[in-house]
């Protein structure tokens, strides 16, 4: 029986060449070549990439919705969404933690500022970045508790404002189960909406390589190599450590709750390239939540845990806030002490948290981080705001490789998924518990 398990999951299993994420990585490398070779040609093809990108999140909040009330009312146990909901903040809250304190750790060692004795009095905001920096000073702690509840549910919708849609999702969960019998035909109605949704993601997904292509030949052909030369000390330090960040971290991670992380890492690879190529973690997020169900993960808890991470677990920002926040002081030569950087982590860990959907998010946390402390000058956020997109890129893969395993963990600890099965399906050698209904070929009949 085993075995013909095996030999059914192996059947299904298509060639390299038809393989999603080897036409991403095409994708990614005509990209570059084409921003290298004609920069101006390659500035015009960003609509490719924002195009893509939007036909994913405008389902991101509708996904959200219909997997967390299909998974409340099929538990039918309140407490069990509160275990899921105080487990998961426990665990951002530590793994964001140890990010930020890796990335300050890293900048220490390495000091990439060190040695530029760049002028304040020099550095003059453009319009973009003075929009954001008034953005990131507009924010005040009330902000970050009064955008979880909802004064329009549509309109949260229509903004994308996915913790308000998680909110509202969950109430209406919490309703369904409250009422029993009654509401079932209207869950039914709820999970087969959330397939007909999955169904359009896998169908969106083809268009992957082309997005990726429009994303990566505007970030080479706008910005240019010789944009990062200087700031490459910076960037490698930045990559280094959130490269550390998965193996250490993330691998300990899974290593504690028996997963392995290598493949954890290969089962999630499509959505790794995807968050890559794209520069934006947004566009991963359904395929995550997709492929924790396949395993086994309750959909409330994939729902819950994802769709929450991505506004408190954004571990690639954490690194990226302490590691450019201080390669700023260091490249104005402002010293800063013990009690000083202290005082900037304190600040990033309610900074680090919800401003997801805002746009250029990572840059406005670090607005809000600099402009919170008054220790660093505000105006030198411009000695990174030339790189950033090249670093959001990095960011987006951390963000979204640390909600997959967020979403591993909460299930192991729930119960929900066994290591030897979700080891069996993840490295290919046993077929997924549960069949991912999105797939073309069986919408098609073929």
């Amino acid at each position: 029986m085993a075995s013909a398990v095996v030999e059914s999951a192996q059947r299904v299993r298509r060639p390299w060449y038809r393989q999603l994420y080897t036409w991403v990585l095409a994708g990614m490398a005509a990209g570059v070549i084409v921003g290298l070779v004609a920069p101006g040609f390659a500035t015009s093809l960003e609509v490719l990439g924002d195009t893509f990108v939007g036909l994913l999140t405008m389902l991101l909040g509708p996904i959200v919705f219909c997997m967390v009330v299909s998974g409340i009312a099929a538990v039918n146990r309140l407490r069990h969404v509160g275990a899921i909901a105080l487990r998961s903040i426990a665990y951002f809250e530590i793994v964001t933690t140890l990010a930020l304190l890796l990335g300050l750790l890293a900048v220490n060692l390495v000091r990439p500022g060190d040695g530029l004795a760049v002028d304040p009095a020099q550095l003059q905001l453009t319009d973009e970045v003075s929009a954001r920096v008034d953005a990131a000073s507009e924010m005040s702690w009330t902000d970050y508790v009064l955008q979880i509840f909802p004064k329009n549910i549509v309109a949260s919708f229509a903004e994308g404002a996915i913790l308000q849609i998680l909110f509202f999702a969950v109430l209406f969960g919490v309703a369904l189960a409250v009422l029993g019998d009654r509401a079932r035909p209207v869950a039914r109605a709820v999970d087969r909406i959330g397939e007909v949704l999955f169904t359009i993601v896998r169908l969106v997904t083809y268009a992957a390589p082309v997005g990726v292509f429009g994303a990566m030949a505007y970030t080479v052909g706008h910005f240019g190599v010789a944009t990062i030369g200087a700031l490459l000390k910076l960037i490698g330090t930045f990559y280094g450590t959130s490269i550390a960040f998965v193996v250490v971290v993330l691998g300990g991670i899974l290593l504690l709750v028996r997963l392995n992380p290598l493949h954890t890492f290969r089962y999630f690879k499509d959505e790794i390239l995807l968050a890559l190529g794209a520069s934006s973690s947004e566009a991963a997020i359904p395929g995550i939540v997709a492929k924790l169900t396949r395993l086994g993960v309750d959909k409330g808890t994939a729902g819950i845990t994802v769709s929450a991470g991505y506004s408190f677990n954004l571990d690639g920002t954490c690194i990226y806030l302490t590691l450019t926040s201080m390669f700023i002081a260091q490249a104005l030569g402002i010293d800063l002490d013990l009690g000083q950087q202290l005082l900037l982590l304190a600040v990033m860990l309610l900074s680090s948290k919800g401003t997801a959907g805002v746009t250029g998010g990572g840059f406005v946390m670090l607005s809000t981080t600099v402009s919170a402390t008054s220790v660093i000058p505000v105006s030198g956020v411009m000695l990174v705001f030339g790189i950033d997109r090249f670093m959001s890129e990095c960011r987006a893969v951390v963000n979204s490789l640390g909600n997959a395993v967020a979403g591993l963990v909460i299930a192991r600890w729930q119960g929900e998924i066994s290591s030897s099965a979700a080891n069996a399906v993840m490295s290919g050698k046993s077929a997924p518990p549960v069949p991912l209904t999105s797939e073309p070929e069986k919408v098609s009949g073929r």
